[in-house]
């Protein structure tokens, strides 16, 4: 159940005991079931590994989405009758904050399987992933996109 079916259910429970459904007494109940839902939310929260695989769908289903919206932007891009004048290809460092192994394998591999980008290199000190584009608009449009994407997701899934 969920937080809000809890307290319309502690409203009602509220009235049948004191034995008055008036509009201000179910409130009242309302009130009251909204702090005691307040005071167990931990007891309310999903549990962890329920989290956890909500969180790795999340990834999947942006993956799936990035998949599909390069695969489109690169087969524009090949073919147009001006393929040349289309293509701006970029080596680009993409500063890291995932730090395991883990994380930036998962990050470089997803990355890499996404049309149009490949990953290169990790810097020694594991804190730049050198990225390859097929057509670069700009390097910070590209940041935020990875950084505010997969690596979002990443880390969400590794906290």
């Amino acid at each position: 159940m969920n937080p809000a079916s809890i307290v319309i259910v502690l409203a009602i429970v509220w009235g049948a005991i004191t034995g008055t459904f008036t509009g201000l007494n179910l409130l009242l109940g309302a009130a009251i079931g909204g702090v005691a839902v307040l005071l167990l939310r931990s007891a309310f929260a999903p549990p962890r590994i329920l989290r956890k695989i909500g969180q790795i769908a999340s990834l999947i289903l942006l993956f799936l989405y990035e998949l599909a919206a390069s695969a489109v932007r690169v087969a524009i891009v090949v073919l147009t009758p001006s393929m040349k004048a289309d293509l701006r290809p970029a080596i680009i460092a993409f500063p890291l904050t995932v730090k395991s192994d883990a994380e930036i394998t998962l990050l470089a591999n997803l990355i890499t399987l996404t049309p149009g980008t490949l990953s290169i290199d990790v810097s020694e000190d594991r804190s730049v992933l050198f990225v390859h584009v097929l057509t670069l608009s700009t390097r910070e449009a590209l940041i935020a996109d990875i950084a505010g994407g997969f690596e979002a997701k990443v880390r969400e899934i590794y906290s």
